[in-house]
């Protein structure tokens, strides 16, 4: 008599480990809520930071393990609401804005809600046919992890400096309400993922990554401080590349890699962002 082949039990591994990461971003991103309320300011900030760095693994273990999910979509989408919405506006609140509690609450307000209006333009998007940005290479605004840090970025000069002017909330709450801007504007910036370096730049490629590392390592706020105005500063290269490739594939035609492949090999947006999981919203 032959049995009926047995159905395994329970979860495999592969679809637990990349929610489990994501869930330890949101843990993260909720912890520096906590050090904030406590007046450990540079715990908090360092909590968000952590959590973008679980954010960016989460999608790399799901692919590595075959483990990608419509629920750890969803649940990475509300991770990132939270952990860099919800805790970088609260943090910046009780650390700058409640000063200025009518206009620096406001401010918290539009990181936060911004931030949740990007990810669902960014979920309702991904079906999408027509989508000239992503063809690209490039995001649509500014993503939400590297949202984050640009709000931050008074909180860096401070720890370095100590300038209490960079505490004001007249420059606290200006800034924080042009990053929520940034966060759903139509810019065109760069996608890491996307870019191709040339063979022959590949050492020094890699010595730079070791130069910021140790950078992190020894002067970790002077280096994010300087990282997020060097994001800043890219943007409008990224603005002007972008309108190079809409020229470009209006002279070449209707195919993205004949635009794509005119470009500079070093630094480039490639024709097409490889299908990902859980690409950086």
């Amino acid at each position: 008599m032959n049995r009926p082949p047995r159905r395994p039990r329970g979860l495999p591994l592969r679809a637990v480990a990349p929610n489990a990461v994501t869930a330890l971003a949101l843990c993260s991103g909720l912890s520096g809520i906590r050090f904030a309320i406590s007046g450990y300011w540079e715990l908090a900030v360092a909590m968000v930071l952590v959590a973008g760095v679980l954010d960016g693994l989460d999608g790399r273990i799901a692919r590595m393990l075959h483990g990608e999910s419509r629920f750890g979509a969803e649940l990475d989408s509300l991770a990132d609401a939270i952990s860099f919405g919800v805790s970088p506006a609260l943090i910046l609140y009780l650390w700058s804005l409640n000063e200025l509690p009518r206009f620096g609450w406001i401010a918290a307000l539009m990181l936060a809600v911004f931030c949740a209006l990007r990810l669902a333009r960014f979920n309702a998007s991904i079906d999408a046919g027509e989508q000239p940005h992503k063809s690209a290479g490039f995001l649509t605004g500014v993503p939400a992890p590297a949202g984050a840090g640009l709000a931050f970025l008074p909180m860096f000069l401070w720890f370095w400096t100590g300038e209490p002017l960079l505490r004001s909330p007249y420059v606290v709450a200006p800034w924080t309400a042009l990053v929520a801007l940034l966060l759903v504007s139509s810019l065109a910036t760069w996608s890491w993922t996307s870019l191709r370096l040339r063979p022959n730049i590949r050492f020094e490629a890699l010595a730079l990554v070791v130069i910021v590392g140790a950078a992190l390592v020894s002067a970790p706020w002077h280096t994010f401080a300087v990282l997020s105005i060097a994001y800043i500063v890219a943007m409008p290269f990224s603005i002007a590349n972008y309108a190079r490739v809409r020229r470009l594939r209006a002279t070449l035609g209707p195919s993205p890699a004949a635009a794509a492949a005119s470009l500079p090999t070093s630094g480039r947006p490639l024709d097409g962002v490889p299908p990902e999981s859980n690409p950086t919203p």
